[in-house]
């Protein structure tokens, strides 16, 4: 693994987090088609803290990894899916994924350092959750003030992907 490529690439890597149903996702297709609108590629890593099946039964690729293989890739001429095991804390591993990403988002990882957004809802929590380290925006439908630290609102979306884009070293 290239170190120098990983490290260039953390330096464009921010977590999205927040409590379950915050508004993480949505969140993430506003700043995606903003910044697809301004020829800036994005990719999307999401966590899952509890594990999950990303194949399907009676697919070849699944009878492949229900037999053993410790990792499966089907790809066409515009797309790849992989199925791999990882051992726990290797996202990074992931970033050589994207290789032509401007931004990688990380769904998920509060508790990282990561530089992060936290999505904060009245409807499911009242304070941030997140590490503080990292944590450089809060967006939520609270009055930004609530907070002790930069907050604003969730249809504030140019102001945030000015934010990103400024964090990262873009230009628009």
């Amino acid at each position: 693994m290239d170190n120098t490529f990983i490290e260039k690439k953390k330096a464009n890597m921010i977590a999205v987090c927040g409590v379950k149903n915050s508004g993480k996702t949505t969140l993430l297709e506003k700043l995606l088609k903003g910044l697809a609108r301004r020829g800036i590629k994005a990719a999307v890593i999401k966590h899952d803290g509890h594990d999950f099946s990303c194949d399907r039964p009676g697919t070849d690729s699944f009878r492949l990894w229900q037999a053993g293989a410790y990792g499966t890739a089907v790809f066409s001429g515009q797309r790849v899916f992989l199925h791999k095991k990882m051992e726990k804390g290797q996202e990074e591993l992931l970033l050589e994924l994207f290789p032509e990403a401007d931004i990688i988002f990380l769904e998920g990882r509060k508790e990282s350092s990561y530089p992060k957004i936290e999505v904060i809802r009245k409807a499911v929590s009242k304070k941030p959750v997140s590490n503080p380290q990292g944590r450089f925006l809060i967006v939520t439908d609270y009055e930004p003030e609530t907070f002790s630290e930069p907050a604003v609102g969730l249809e504030d979306i140019d102001i945030i992907l000015e934010k990103v884009v400024k964090l990262c070293k873009l230009n628009f």
